[in-house]
C-alpha cells in the first residue's frame, strides 16, 4: 500500500491573535470582571452558559465542569499577578494536537485600563476553529468591559 503524506507549512501551524481593549474602570475592577467572565459567568457568543471554572492561582485549572467528574480541561494558570496579569496555557477548547498560551495584561491608563490580549497557538488547528476564535475572544473582552464598567456605576 502506498500513501503520500505532506508536511504542513509552518505558518499553517501557528496562530496569533491580539486585541487591545480600553475599559473605563480601574485595573482591579477589570481584573475581577475578567475572572468572572472566564469563570462562572462564561457564556458562548450565542448566549449558552458553559459552567466554566477558573481557579485563580498559579497551577489552577480552567475547565468546563459537566458534573459527576465529567468535563473538559482547557488549561492551567501559568502566571497570575493581580491586577496586571493572567496567563493560561493548555489545549483550551481544542481536542487537537495543539498547545496554547493566552495572556491578559492590564495596564492603568488615563480614565481606566488597557486590557492587552494575546493568544498564541502551535498545532493542527482546523480552519473553522481559527475563524471562531477571534469572535469568541472578542465576545469575552466585550463582556469583561461591560461588567467592569458596570461595577463603577
Amino acid at each position: 500500500m502506498n500513501s503520500t503524506t505532506t508536511s504542513p507549512n509552518l505558518d499553517d501551524l501557528i496562530l496569533k491573535l491580539t486585541q487591545d481593549i480600553e475599559i473605563k474602570a480601574p485595573p482591579e475592577a477589570t481584573f475581577s470582571a475578567l475572572l468572572e467572565e472566564l469563570g462562572p459567568s462564561f457564556i458562548t457568543p450565542d448566549g449558552k452558559p458553559l459552567s466554566a471554572k477558573l481557579e485563580a492561582w498559579v497551577g489552577g485549572r480552567w475547565f468546563r465542569d459537566l458534573q459527576d467528574g465529567n468535563g473538559h480541561l482547557w488549561g492551567h494558570v501559568q502566571a497570575i499577578k493581580r491586577p496586571t496579569l493572567l496567563e493560561i496555557t493548555g489545549p483550551l477548547f481544542m481536542s487537537f494536537a495543539v498547545i496554547n498560551n493566552v495572556q491578559y495584561r492590564l495596564k492603568e491608563i488615563n480614565g481606566g485600563t488597557l486590557l492587552a490580549f494575546h493568544h498564541f497557538a502551535l498545532g493542527a488547528i482546523p480552519d473553522e476553529v481559527r475563524k471562531g476564535l477571534q469572535m469568541g475572544w472578542t465576545h469575552i473582552a466585550e463582556h469583561t468591559r461591560r461588567r467592569a464598567e458596570g461595577l463603577q456605576a
